[in-house]
Parts: C-alpha cells; sequence; structure tokens
C-alpha cells in the first residue's frame, strides 16, 4: 500500500474494510462520501473471501490496541474505532459462515446487550390505551379503527412532507445550526421494509424516502420527519461532515456501515429527535402543519395514545429475539406482533419483513435500546444533544455518564 488517503493507515485499512464487507452484503455500507480513490480500488479489485475479512478486521483491533497510528490518533478517537471494529469483526464472521447467537450479535455489533421485555409491561400499556382511546369494545380492534382514521391521503402527503420539514429545519437552526449548503430532496417509495429512509450523499446532501406501502399516518408523520431530517439523520450526518470530516479531516466518519454502534447512536438520536424539537407535546405542533392541508387531527387524543403506548416499541425487539434467539416459526411471531403490539396483520406482517431481513434482523435493538440510552443521557439538555449530533460517541460512553 502507498501513503495513506487519510491522515492514518489504520483509517485507510477502516474504510477499506467496510467497503469490501459492502460489496458481500447489499446495505451494509449506508453512506460512503469518504476518498474516491480508495472506493474506486476496492470497486476495481477482485472480491476478498469473507475469511479474510474476518482477519483483516481482527487485526484492525489488534492494531488499535497496540496504539499503532498512536501519535496520529487520540485515545478517544481510536475508542470509537475500536467499538465500529468490533462490530465489523462480527459481521465477518456472520458473513464467513460463523454461527453466532442472536443475542452475541446485537452486542457486538451494537455495544449493548438487549433484554427480552415481560409481557406485563405490554398488558400495562393496553390498560392505559383502554382509558384513552376513543369508543368502546375490544382495545386492539379500537386503536386500528383510530389508526385508519389517521392515515394521510397520498395526494396531500407530498405538501405535508415539506411543511412540517421546512418548520423542524428552521427550529433546528435555531436551536443547533445547520452546514451552509445542506439539503433534502424528498420522494416517496413503495416495496420497502422501512417507514422511512435517509440516503446520505455526502457534500450535505440527503435523500429522504418515505415508505407508501402503507399509509403514513397522521400521528407518525412528524415523527418520520424529526428522526429522517431535521435535526435526525440528515442534521447528524452533514454536522459531521462539516465538523468532524471537513474541519478535523477525520475521514472515518465518511463511511456509515450497518452492525456498528454507530448506528445505534445514531437511531437513539433520531427518535429523540421529535421531543427535543417540538417539545413533550410534538402533537400539537404537527396538528397545525396538518390542519393547514386540510387534515383534520386531534392532537389531545394523539398525545394521550402516543404516551400510554410508548413501551410497546419494544414488542418488535421481543419478536426478534422470539425468531432468531428461540427460533418461533414466522406465523407465531406474527400473532404475537398483534396482539401485543395490537397492530393488523398487514402491518405485523410488514414488521417481519424487516426483522427477518438478514442485514437488519439485530437492527431493531438500535431504536429499543438506543432511545432510553440516548434520552436519559441527553435528560432535555440540547447541549448534551448537539453532542450526539457533532461528535463521536460510543453506547459505554452514555452508560457511564
Amino acid at each position: 500500500m502507498g501513503a495513506p488517503m487519510t491522515d492514518s493507515p489504520i483509517v485507510d485499512h477502516y474504510l477499506e474494510l467496510g467497503l469490501r464487507m459492502g460489496r458481500h452484503i447489499d446495505g451494509f455500507v449506508d453512506a460512503y462520501y469518504g476518498p474516491a480513490e480508495i472506493a474506486d480500488r476496492v470497486a476495481r479489485e477482485p472480491m476478498v473471501a469473507p475469511e479474510v475479512l474476518v482477519a483483516a478486521a481482527g487485526h484492525l483491533i489488534v492494531d488499535l490496541d497496540a496504539g499503532t497510528d498512536d501519535d496520529l490518533l487520540d485515545a478517544s478517537r481510536r475508542r470509537w474505532l475500536r467499538a465500529q471494529a468490533t462490530g465489523m469483526h462480527t459481521s465477518a464472521r456472520k458473513m464467513a459462515g460463523e454461527e453466532i447467537s442472536y443475542v452475541d450479535e446485537v452486542e457486538w455489533c451494537y455495544g449493548v446487550r438487549p433484554t427480552f421485555r415481560d409481557e406485563d409491561q405490554f398488558a400495562a400499556a393496553h390498560e392505559r390505551l383502554d382509558a384513552v382511546l376513543p369508543g368502546s369494545g375490544p382495545v386492539r380492534e379500537r386503536i386500528i379503527s383510530w389508526r385508519e382514521a389517521q392515515a394521510i391521503p397520498v395526494d396531500r402527503l407530498d405538501a405535508v412532507l415539506r411543511t412540517i420539514a421546512e418548520d423542524f429545519r428552521e427550529r433546528t437552526q435555531r436551536t443547533f445550526g445547520l452546514p451552509e449548503g445542506e439539503h433534502i430532496a424528498w420522494e416517496l417509495a413503495t416495496d420497502q421494509p422501512w417507514s422511512g429512509f435517509n440516503y446520505y450523499e455526502g457534500n450535505l446532501q440527503s435523500r429522504v424516502a418515505i415508505n407508501t406501502d402503507l399509509p403514513v399516518l397522521a400521528t407518525s408523520i412528524g415523527h418520520l420527519v424529526a428522526h429522517e431530517a431535521y435535526p435526525g439523520h440528515h442534521t447528524e450526518h452533514s454536522r459531521k461532515e462539516a465538523g468532524l470530516v471537513r474541519s478535523r479531516g477525520w475521514q472515518e466518519e465518511s463511511i456509515f456501515c450497518v452492525g456498528t454502534p454507530q448506528c445505534l447512536i445514531a437511531e437513539g438520536l433520531a427518535d429523540l429527535a421529535l421531543e427535543i424539537i417540538a417539545g413533550e407535546f410534538p402533537d400539537l405542533v404537527v396538528a397545525e402543519h396538518l390542519r393547514s392541508n386540510g387534515i383534520e387531527f386531534d392532537p389531545e387524543i394523539a398525545h394521550a395514545v402516543r404516551v400510554a403506548s410508548e413501551s410497546m416499541d419494544a414488542v418488535r425487539a421481543n419478536a426478534a429475539w422470539l425468531l432468531h434467539e428461540d427460533g418461533a416459526p414466522i406465523d407465531d411471531v406474527v400473532a404475537y406482533i398483534e396482539r401485543w403490539g395490537l397492530l393488523p396483520h398487514a402491518r405485523a406482517t410488514k414488521a417481519i419483513e424487516f426483522l427477518t431481513s438478514p442485514t437488519w434482523r439485530a437492527y431493531i435493538s438500535c431504536y429499543v435500546e438506543g432511545l432510553p440510552l440516548c434520552r436519559n443521557w441527553v435528560g432535555g439538555d440540547p447541549a448534551r444533544f448537539a453532542t450526539l449530533l457533532t461528535e463521536q460517541v460510543v453506547p459505554d460512553d452514555l452508560v457511564s455518564a
């Protein structure tokens, strides 16, 4: 290898490893805007065998532990790279055919050990919902009916998205600042396992897709915009590109790989984004934008339902555990999601698509474990949220603080 393309040979090796793994696993590299020479070289070379990638990831960890490039990498940067390399090493081992338990995969990839939540917490949420939902009868039937009534007409969805995004962008600019020239192109997508996705393209630009396979609900549109854009994924990516990659030359931030602790921090802060930008009652803010587009929305009921049901977010994490740790049949897990998540069959089946994807199966823990971790650490302090947006953080930083 010739002269390093970045400020450290270790960072070169890290970028090469991620790009080589991305040739084996579709979607593993979520974003790359680093040195073009590295990407071009990796694209031209023969595919590297998974066993060789396992060894390369292992060597990267050894070099980081040994203090290689100690004069180029400070301790916190080295610590971040080691956490990332551990996740990549785990993914490479799986790629090479090694059997790794689901629980170990989550811990080694994302830096937290998942837990199976007691269904009592879901039952308690059902009781709370019974008290706040309109009408009478079984809770599942009532919440399905209520949610269906919140569907945003497809012909108004684009206008609603842009109205909310403009407001949240202004709020983000005032509170956290945005780099000059950042921009988002919004689009509607179909036939995807996710509800929304941020494609960060570098140069401070994102493409954000909202999936319309199932109706987009008025109750979730604010969360989608905050999560994917302002002050969520796009804000984090653009702030880190401007502050870490451009200003400090930390090119390791120019690649974003699935199966690493970077994802847990990103999803945790993105799930926290709505309450950070719109307060503890964001439904009031969203209601103004919906009404301006001719969509009726009761923020009082929406707020009550959201608060009552938040603990049910862990139903999908339990479902992943049942699938991959316990080996439960898919039909049984769909029924589990329907029962405890109070979802109609179509949405429960859609959730299974995500949970059974080889790339995404452990990713649900990034939301379920990441949100409380980030929320507890931030504690409502915008300055701490700004740290998540702009600095390298690993899950242990938030646990030990």
